[in-house]
């Protein structure tokens, strides 16, 4: 057996393992939850981190703490910020709903940092936990891991994603296509159009996200046990938001009405609203690329994905649009995740939501699957397929959906006559046309030309 040390809390003594950095609270949880074996998110550990050091900022501040323990208590959990004792925070996801062992978790790592031979008298619930409760440290961490992995991460992601579909949307804005609705032929539209399309839609995603942010920013820190600030002063939330802003360069408030940022996660579940809308939009965007993708002779093959690996372990020189089979999975775990997070947002039973843990893991696998689909999507997919030119015509010469076109010239029923036998025959529309209708190639070329008809209004 691993060498262990006695260590005590309100219940008793417990044996922790003799090199761990915490104390008997935190090895109580681990006995207690070995549920999933997953521990709660590294992002979630780094904002804890600095939402303790905030804290201890604040009440030195405030004239609570000596100046001598809020030094060693920041300078320590400076370092849970900086992620080098992310091996000491081993409480599985699924254990207390309020998050009170990660955040005992936090305070016994915090307070043996900080107080390593035990002769500065540094506590953890004293003295790291001060005019603190796990019940709005928790909620707190969770919105502040989500606001600085959206902000720094995700958001930008989703910037470079919009900008390498717009410069594609460019290069191809003059080649146009057979258009589909109901995966039938439809009028021609353009590949700018196709991919412009997208990158409206990643736009208006970053703009509902950033919009989500206005609201998960508002901190309910201050608000302690049940929201009314006991054991705080009145003014320790907005102390606490001007230090946590000043260290993470990201504007947090004071949650004007703590009660309801204690009780309720309606933040957090917006916030996973809208990833389960970027994750729908994402798998748009990513089937459009399996289809366009297919074959390459028995499918659409409009396009060539670049071919990253081995297609198949029996079937030699196949290669599979691998990028968008991941980022399709991607998205159903994002909206997987919405679910698990809607029905923990509603599990706030008077003034405590007792399902933070898993809100504040499933909120920040979603922001990191989106993120990292989103660079890849960009980068792997979008960046640098190959248009197959002369497949494309070949359908455009062929799709008898043109005469659409012609409709306030021969009218409907002669254009769906015309398009029958152009089906019918397998031949292109334009000779059909010119039997059918009596007008000249040269009038027909005109009106049926694709990239005009492209551009819309009345031909």
């Amino acid at each position: 057996m691993s060498k262990t040390r006695i260590e005590r809390d309100s219940m008793g003594e417990l044996e922790v393992p003799a090199d761990a950095l915490w104390g008997a609270q935190t090895q109580r949880a681990v006995n207690n939850f070995p549920v999933s074996g997953v521990p709660m998110p590294a992002d979630f550990i780094h904002a804890l981190g600095r939402v303790k050091a905030a804290c201890a900022r604040a009440n030195r501040e405030l004239g609570l703490m000596q100046d001598a323990h809020a030094e060693v208590i920041v300078e320590a959990a400076e370092r849970v910020a900086a992620g080098e004792v992310d091996e000491h925070f081993p409480i599985d996801v699924y254990q207390t709903g309020s998050g009170t062992s990660s955040n005992m978790n936090a305070n016994e790592v915090i307070a043996h940092l900080a107080d390593p031979a035990g002769d500065r008298g540094i506590h953890p619930n004293d003295h790291v936990n001060m005019s603190q409760s796990s019940n709005d440290v928790i909620p707190t961490t969770l919105q502040v891991s989500a606001c600085l992995a959206v902000s720094e991460r995700l958001l930008p992601a989703l910037e470079h994603l919009q900008q390498i579909i717009e410069r594609r949307a460019g290069e191809l804005e003059s080649v146009a296509k057979t258009g589909r609705t109901h995966l039938m032929d439809a009028m021609p539209v353009t590949f700018g159009q196709e991919l412009g399309c997208w990158a409206s839609q990643v736009a208006s995603c970053r703009a509902r996200i950033d919009a989500a942010l206005g609201r998960l920013r508002r901190l309910p820190q201050g608000g302690t046990a049940v929201g009314t600030g006991i054991n705080a002063p009145s003014d320790f939330g907005d102390r606490f938001c001007a230090h946590l802003s000043a260290a993470t360069g990201f504007g947090f408030e004071s949650a004007a009405n703590k009660f309801e940022s204690i009780a309720a996660q309606d933040s957090a579940v917006e916030l996973s609203g809208q990833l389960k809308t970027l994750a729908t939009v994402v798998m748009k965007i990513a089937n459009d690329l399996r289809w366009m993708n297919s074959g390459p002779l028995a499918g659409l093959g409009e396009i060539e994905l670049k071919a990253l690996q081995p297609g198949s372990s029996i079937m030699p020189g196949k290669v599979n649009p691998v990028i968008p089979e991941a980022a399709c999975m991607a998205c159903a775990r994002v909206m997987g995740n919405d679910v698990t997070i809607t029905v923990a947002g509603q599990s706030g039973t008077f003034q405590l939501n007792v399902m933070l843990p898993v809100i504040a893991a499933s909120l920040l696998e979603s922001i990191t699957l989106m993120t990292n689909i989103a660079r890849l999507l960009a980068d792997q997919a979008i960046a640098d397929f190959r248009v197959r030119e002369d497949n494309i015509k070949r359908a455009l010469d062929k799709n008898p959906i043109l005469v659409t076109a012609l409709n306030r010239v021969i009218g409907y029923e002669k254009g769906a006559a015309t398009a029958k036998q152009a089906y019918a025959e397998g031949r292109p529309i334009i000779e059909v046309a010119i039997e059918t209708t009596g007008m000249s190639r040269e009038e027909l070329e005109k009106l049926l030309d694709p990239l005009t008809l492209t551009r819309g209004g009345i031909a």
